[in-house]
């Protein structure tokens, strides 16, 4: 079955750098697909070539096997980081503002359900909270009843509770057999929203695959915590690495049981002992490195 859309060897050179080294990777139908990557990685470089808005020094972008161009354009919806809207306008307004740049438009009512708009349809958009205007920006991006819709940082300083509610849109809007390209730097959002992600670091692909197969792919152990004064053990006396973060110690033991043996037999307290499974996060920095980058 044909990939709705396929990135074959695409390259982005600019004076003195090359942003993006030969990338290709496909997207299925109705999936939603997770592009990760630290800050200069060149996934936005990427998504933006993606999206049209970018030429790509070579390679190409093709859609339902075939070059990006006007039927594209009518097809994907865009969610940006950031978006100005116009001051002084409704949320309803402002979406009936952007179903008319659009030849083919959703029903907006079903719009307003989906995205929960409901309450705060009257509002000025200059009055509404940052997880309102989120879901008036996804409306926004839907509001051409899109095939495929580009989320970029889209929960972005949104609290838990109003990042969660973001999350079961997604998932609502998938269900629709849309496809969804996120890029996002919360890796609990990659794995509860991606079917498949891909992680870019200096211009490249390094790891790709579904969540759950890369993390077993690149692990066999369990990351043990502790806070870092429950720690009295000697780390060079244990058979296994201590990592010692600001007020925490966390250790890789491919066996909880002896680990936790072992520790007990050290004195250690554990009565603050977290035991959690490998995640994303661990997958993140395991392959491009806990250095800062700018």
């Amino acid at each position: 079955m044909e990939p709705i859309l396929r990135v074959d060897k695409l390259v982005k050179r600019y004076p003195g750098t090359e942003a993006v080294r030969g990338v290709s990777f496909s997207v299925g139908e109705g999936t939603c697909f997770g592009l990760l990557g630290p800050n200069g990685a060149g996934k936005t470089t990427t998504v933006e070539i993606m999206e049209g808005i970018l030429p790509a020094t070579s390679g190409e972008v093709r859609y339902r096997g075939r070059p990006i161009g006007a039927a594209f354009r009518e097809d994907a919806g865009i969610q940006f980081q950031t978006t100005a809207l116009q001051d002084f306008l409704t949320v309803r307004e402002t979406l009936e503002l952007f179903g008319r740049l659009y030849s083919a438009r959703a029903n907006l009512d079903e719009l307003i359900t989906v995205c929960s708009l409901e309450p705060i349809l009257t509002r000025d958009v200059r009055k509404i909270s940052g997880g309102q205007r989120q879901r008036l920006l996804l409306a926004v991006a839907l509001v051409n009843d899109p095939a495929i819709l580009f989320l970029d940082e889209p929960t972005t300083g949104l609290d838990p509770q109003a990042r969660r509610n973001f999350w079961d849109l997604v998932r609502a809007i998938k269900a629709r057999n849309k496809t969804v390209i996120l890029t996002t730097h919360y890796m609990e959002e990659a794995y509860h929203l991606c079917d498949e992600i891909a992680i870019m670091d200096h211009g490249r692909i390094i790891a790709q695959g579904p969540p759950e197969k890369l993390l077993e792919e690149h692990f066999r152990d369990t990351v043990l915590e502790l806070p870092r004064e429950d720690f009295t053990a000697d780390p060079g006396a244990l058979p296994w690495q201590v990592l010692v973060s600001g007020d925490s110690v966390e250790m890789s033991v491919p066996d909880v049981d002896l680990a936790i043996r072992a520790l007990a037999g050290h004195g250690v307290s554990l009565g603050r002992l977290r035991i959690r499974p490998r995640n994303l996060e661990d997958l993140f920095l395991e392959l491009t490195g806990r250095e800062l980058r700018a």
